[in-house]
């Protein structure tokens, strides 16, 4: 082979590695309570601080406490149920967590904070969770040879 065009492939090659390298390397973004936005009584969101403070402490159970009663001032804020999940998913009640993070999203549709958040991704697209449909496609045994993308669970 002539030596400019390994200059070049090996030239790409660096460059695809190091590409894919930097992609893989993006940190998520951190689990972090969420300022309440519009207009929310003040209560709710001295709620969200006190709870916010507790989070950021540790202290989940007190969180969702201050969390639990801000959401009950702003039961329509999408931050308050987003803030109120987090601190059930840190005390590991990940079913009503998934509730609340699904509830954020829904009453929060162009927040792309809660829509994107590491958080929420577990849970599926808020859009279709609210359904009853199945995530995998029922299909009498036998009826398909398990392969690549079609094996028992793949969906």
């Amino acid at each position: 082979m002539n030596k400019p065009y390994m200059t070049v492939v090996m030239v790409l090659w660096i460059v695809l590695v190091l590409a894919s390298g930097m992609a893989c390397s993006q940190k998520r973004m951190p689990l972090v309570p969420l300022a309440l936005e519009g207009e929310v009584k003040s209560q709710a969101t001295q709620l969200t601080e006190q709870g916010t403070h507790a989070f950021h402490s540790r202290q989940f159970e007190a969180a969702k406490q201050y969390f639990e009663q801000a959401m009950t001032a702003a039961p329509d804020s999408g931050q308050a149920h987003y803030n109120y999940a987090l601190a059930l998913k840190a005390l590991g009640n990940r079913d009503v967590a998934r509730r609340h993070f699904l509830e954020a999203a829904n009453l929060a549709p162009g927040d792309k904070t809660i829509w994107n958040s590491p958080a929420l991704a577990p849970y599926g697209n808020p859009e279709t969770a609210t359904t009853n449909e199945s995530r995998y496609v029922e299909r009498p045994d036998g009826t398909v040879r398990p392969g690549l993308g079609n094996m028992p669970g793949a969906y």
